[in-house]
């Protein structure tokens, strides 16, 4: 397969090609302006001559050579460089002429040839298509590019195309019609913040599987495909971070650089979970911060969301090195009576029915815990639990004296909101001190901070220490 695919050398993406683009083809990449086209192509270009063998020819009709070379940098590629090697070049038609069309083509097809380049990239195929005046010569040149240089020489060729905002098509058409492949590109909104996404809308020879794809042009252009759970190899003793004076750390250095620190002493935190999010998925943002609780001896009480048992806690705790045998010691676990019937130890049962009482029973567990610590306790609470046990009405008030209560004693309250909660979204936010979403978009897992506001960011599944830790990358 590889000997048949080029490497785009974009990161993501030729998983999803099935190793590449098909070689000697066309590949049309098209958006709006902004949308990230020429660092899409720019990088087929570098990662072919650095890592691949391959030298390639970038052909700018928009853009000098000098602001290209300078814009690049800033993702860490240095065309200069390649230059001296004899690995690439920039040729600038910056202010080409329809009368000076049969040359540079001549141009281009010397460059190739002198270097022996198996990569091309024309930016853009919409500025030179302008010094046409007629739309017969335009289609002349694109299959002299497709009979001489693909075909012939065998150079595998990008054509960028602008996608104007007041048509929403490609060019004049017939690049599509000639082209092997086509990826649209582009930069939309998802909850009022930046997103960015791609359509493969054609590729001759690849069975796609996954036809739209979320990227980000952070460090480079880069794709992520649909999140996939993983468990880690092996397991080891969860490490962990220090607070700083006034803030929790939330467990994982990413999230803390997030939130410039972690969460504040004495806050409640709002984590809400879009649709089609896994324990799994939504439990590697929360599950650091109560690593780091227990690895500092500090008390840990939960009253779970619908879907999660005390296996599961168990296996969360198990998961990062810990004994089992903390729960019922640092972990408390409440459940409502009629949940589970097996009997279970070292657990706080609530009745369901009489709020006061209850509240009462989780009150004492706290305060047990905070006796035997000394320290601050995490308390963990489902909010969709409570409204089904207490009603809406009975669910506010325990949250608004709980976050009082967190407030006085200096703890920290994580509120979990799952789906299906119309309209508690924004109830909660007016409570909560921190409140972060988790969504999935073509099967990437997202996270943003509505309080703080902040952009967009993958969530990755890291597992350098032994355990699973979340990676975050921000949309640019």
């Amino acid at each position: 397969m590889a000997g048949r695919s080029v490497p785009t050398g974009i990161k993501g993406l030729d998983n999803v090609l099935g190793g590449g683009f098909p070689r000697n083809s066309i590949i049309i990449v098209a958006g709006n302006p902004g949308t990230g086209k020429t660092i899409f192509s720019a990088q087929f270009i570098y990662c072919g001559a650095t890592e691949y063998g391959e030298n390639g020819v970038y052909v700018s009709f928009a853009e000098s050579r000098e602001s290209f070379i300078e814009n690049m940098k800033q993702f860490g590629f240095d065309f200069e460089k390649l230059e001296s090697e004899g690995k690439f070049s920039y040729l600038d038609f910056l202010t080409v002429r329809e009368a000076a069309i049969s040359a540079i083509l001549d141009v281009i097809l010397k460059e190739i040839e002198r270097l022996k380049a198996k990569r091309l990239v024309i930016d853009s195929f919409s500025a030179l298509s302008q010094a046409f005046e007629r739309e017969f010569d335009a289609r002349i040149f694109i299959h002299a590019i497709l009979s001489r240089i693909v075909r012939q020489i065998g150079c595998t060729t990008i054509l960028i195309d602008e996608i104007p905002y007041e048509t929403g098509r490609i060019g004049g058409g017939m690049e599509e019609f000639v082209a092997d492949g086509i990826i649209l590109l582009r930069a939309i909104e998802q909850d009022e913040r930046l997103f960015r996404d791609l359509l493969i809308k054609k590729m001759r020879g690849k069975e796609i599987t996954e036809d739209r794809l979320a990227f980000t042009l952070k460090g480079g252009f880069r794709v992520f495909p649909p999140f996939k759970s993983r468990m880690p190899t092996e397991t080891r003793r969860f490490k962990p971070i220090e607070d700083s004076p006034d803030k929790f750390s939330t467990g994982s250095a990413d999230l803390d650089k997030l939130l410039d620190g972690g969460y504040p002493k004495g806050s409640t935190v709002l984590l809400e979970i879009g649709r089609d999010i896994s324990n799994m998925q939504y439990h590697l943002i929360l599950a650091p911060t109560a690593w780091n609780f227990v690895a500092k001896n500090r008390g840990v009480i939960i009253l779970p969301s619908s879907g999660i048992s005390y296996d599961i806690v168990k296996s969360r705790i198990k998961m990062a090195g810990f004994s089992e045998g903390i729960i019922g010691s640092l972990v408390q676990l409440c459940i409502l009576e009629g949940l589970f019937q097996t009997r279970l130890e070292h657990v706080v049962r609530l009745e369901g029915h009489n709020i006061q009482e209850d509240f009462q029973k989780y009150a004492k567990a706290s305060c047990n815990i905070r006796v035997k610590t000394g320290q601050p306790i995490l308390h963990i609470v489902g909010v969709d639990r409570i409204i089904s046990y207490y009603g809406v009405e009975g669910a506010l008030k325990i949250l608004n004296t709980g976050a009082s209560l967190v407030r006085e004693n200096g703890d920290l309250l994580m509120a979990i909101l799952k789906p299906n909660m119309y309209g508690f979204s924004d109830i909660l936010n007016a409570i909560a001190d921190v409140h972060l979403k988790i969504i999935r978009q073509h099967g990437a897992l997202l996270l943003y901070g509505r309080k703080p506001r902040t952009r967009l960011y993958f969530v990755e599944a890291g597992f350098s220490e032994g355990y699973p830790l979340p990676t975050l990358t921000p949309i640019l």
